[in-house]
């Protein structure tokens, strides 16, 4: 009999019919199905019914991105909810040598966590970014164990309107956090560069962009006229259609998928039989 470990997926998505909750639970699945581990999960819905898992039931987490603004929460039940679990795990995980407790962030996820630590400008961008990107890894991201094999750049998938901006170097020292990957280098470009992924401890890994995403929702997306529209308008005819061709591509999302979230299950499961042994 295998072992079970435990996954709670936060969604954050309010509602909105969405991919990246499918696809999350689709990797979940694979890795289990691939794996000594059975994993089993079950899903909060975070906005619309005010959940969040009890951490004494499981042993890794993963919070999904979401539509609209991070600060939209603002003194709602769900949002005191969703940072008072963030402030357990946090504290558990200071305060325990044995079980740790695991937790993934995603875009929406990564600007509200990036709140609640307060380590930088979370603000909104002067358009939506939305395609197949190019992130570029810090000196601190070249030896982050998720990102080992993936090559500088990688490519992965990104939808926002808001972004993380001058960081507090000061607090992320504090934290013991490492800024991992940036937004692609335009010096030309008079505008500073978005954080797009953060280790803030050894358990907890947040990233702005959509390492869930697959070729099958991507090309749906691009497939769709107003986003297609809205893609021309931002990026132009040749980047649209570069961007389409990389949908497939064995060495952009398709790689992204297959190693960032899988690693992040990987390391829980390894922390955890580490702990039993």
């Amino acid at each position: 009999m295998r072992e079970i470990q435990k996954v709670a997926i936060l969604d954050l998505y309010n509602g909105m019919a969405n991919l990246g909750l499918k696809n999350i639970q689709e990797i979940i699945t694979r890795y289990s199905d691939n794996s000594d581990i059975e994993l089993q999960y079950d899903i909060f819905d975070v906005r619309q019914k005010e959940e969040v898992p009890n951490i004494d039931q499981y042993d890794m987490y993963i919070s999904t991105g979401g539509p609209g603004s991070p600060f939209e929460g603002e003194g709602k039940k769900w949002e005191k909810n969703y940072f008072n679990w963030v402030n357990k795990i946090y504290n558990f995980n200071q305060k325990n040598n044995d079980a740790k407790k695991h937790a993934f962030f995603i875009c929406h996820s990564f600007q509200m966590i990036s709140r609640f630590f307060d380590i930088g400008n979370v603000c909104k961008r002067k358009s939506l970014s939305f395609g197949i990107f190019p992130m570029h890894h810090t000196e601190a991201g070249w030896q982050e164990p998720f990102f080992s094999e993936l090559p500088e750049p990688f490519y992965a998938v990104d939808n926002r309107y808001w972004q993380l901006i001058e960081p507090n170097h000061a607090k992320l020292k504090s934290l013991g956090a490492e800024i991992l990957s940036i937004e692609k280098e335009r010096p030309h470009v008079d505008l500073e560069r978005a954080v797009m992924a953060i280790r803030f401890s050894p358990e907890m890994f947040a990233v702005q962009f959509h390492p869930e995403a697959d070729p099958i929702g991507m090309e749906k997306y691009f497939n769709d006229a107003l986003k297609k529209q809205e893609i021309i308008e931002s990026h132009g005819q040749q980047k649209y259609d570069e961007m389409c061709d990389f949908v497939n591509d064995e060495d952009k999302i398709v790689l992204t998928q297959k190693v960032i979230i899988p690693n992040f299950l990987q390391n829980a499961i390894d922390a955890k039989q580490l702990q039993l042994a």
